[in-house]
Formats: C-alpha cells, sequence, structure tokens
C-alpha cells in the first residue's frame, strides 16, 4: 500500500468551488468601497456642572471649543469615513435647541433636515480647572440611534491637551474597527 498522498479534490472540482468564492469576493469589493456618509458635524459644547443653570463659555474655553470641533472635522474627513454637511443653514435651529447634549437627541432631526446621515456631537465636561471630560456621539440621522461613542478625560488645559484628546477619541472610539456598516 503506497503512502503517498492523494488529493482530496481533484483540479476540476477545486476550481469550481474556487472560482465562484473569488467572484463573489470581487462583487463584494465595491460594497467596502463606499461613499462616506454625510454628517452633520455640530460644535462641541461646554457642560459646567458647577454652576446651577449652566453658564456661557468664557472666551478662552470658546477658542478651546471650536479647536476640538475643527480636530474632530478634520480627523472625521481624513479617515474617509465622513463627508461633513454645513450646519448653518440650521444655526437658528441649533441655537433654540442648545445645548444639543441635553436635548433628548433633537440633532438627529437637525441632521436630517441637513441632508446628513448622521449627527456627531459632543461636550466637554468641567471637573476643575484642570480636568475635563470629553464625550462624543454619533447617531444615525433617520432613528436617532446612537451608532458610535467616545469620551475621554482631558488633565490639563491647553490647546494641546484638548486637541490631543479629540484625535485620542476618533482614532481610539469612533473609528476602532469594527466600523458599523463598513466592516
Amino acid at each position: 500500500m503506497s503512502r503517498r498522498a492523494r488529493p482530496l479534490l481533484s483540479a476540476p472540482i477545486l476550481a469550481a468551488l474556487i472560482l465562484p468564492l473569488a467572484a463573489a469576493q470581487a462583487a463584494a469589493a465595491p460594497e467596502k468601497a463606499a461613499a462616506p456618509e454625510k454628517a452633520a458635524i455640530f460644535t462641541i459644547e461646554l457642560l459646567d456642572p458647577g454652576v446651577v443653570g449652566g453658564r456661557k463659555p468664557r472666551p478662552d474655553e470658546t477658542r478651546k471649543l471650536a479647536l476640538v470641533t475643527e480636530e474632530l472635522r478634520k480627523a472625521l474627513q481624513a479617515n474617509g469615513a465622513v463627508e461633513p454637511v454645513d450646519v448653518a443653514p440650521q444655526s437658528a435651529e441649533i441655537a433654540k435647541q442648545a445645548p444639543l447634549y441635553k436635548c433628548e437627541g433633537c440633532a438627529a432631526g437637525i441632521a436630517k433636515t441637513l441632508g446628513a446621515d448622521l449627527a456627531v456631537t459632543g461636550y466637554v465636561e468641567k471637573g476643575s480647572n484642570q480636568i475635563f471630560n470629553l464625550n462624543v456621539v454619533i447617531s444615525d440621522a433617520a432613528t436617532g440611534k446612537v451608532v458610535r461613542g467616545g469620551q475621554v478625560v482631558i488633565r490639563a488645559d491647553t490647546d494641546d491637551t484638548w486637541a490631543h484628546a479629540m484625535r485620542w477619541v476618533v482614532k481610539n472610539r469612533l473609528l476602532a474597527e469594527p466600523l458599523p456598516n463598513r466592516s
């Protein structure tokens, strides 16, 4: 009796199994290269729980909130995950509903009105003069359902630490694999 290994499948049978599999993979490839989803990226807001009734951000805080909002916009767009839409046409409604982190999903409705697929909101919660919590949420504009979210603690009140925190949240929470509708 020969101990020579025999192939389990003959060449024609193996080809009949592999060719349809390769064709199916090639057909699925365009799905992975889908166009980026449109996202309404709203300005990051400030939550200061130490002040009853809230307060408007100071000029230095307003500048940092604009900085992290721009970091969020750049990081999401650079990845190719989203295409930002202009939220200015709904600025009156945004101001009426503000703060968006308390409006029970109103950002999704505003985003839908803007023609966006996603609503991206966030806020910085002030813990002390040197400790802040950065929270970002991505919601489906049609349903209001949260698709992704992330949080990080900022341990110093500088432009660099705030910008770094936003980049970290985007990379390690918002765009961490597996991505919804892309994996």
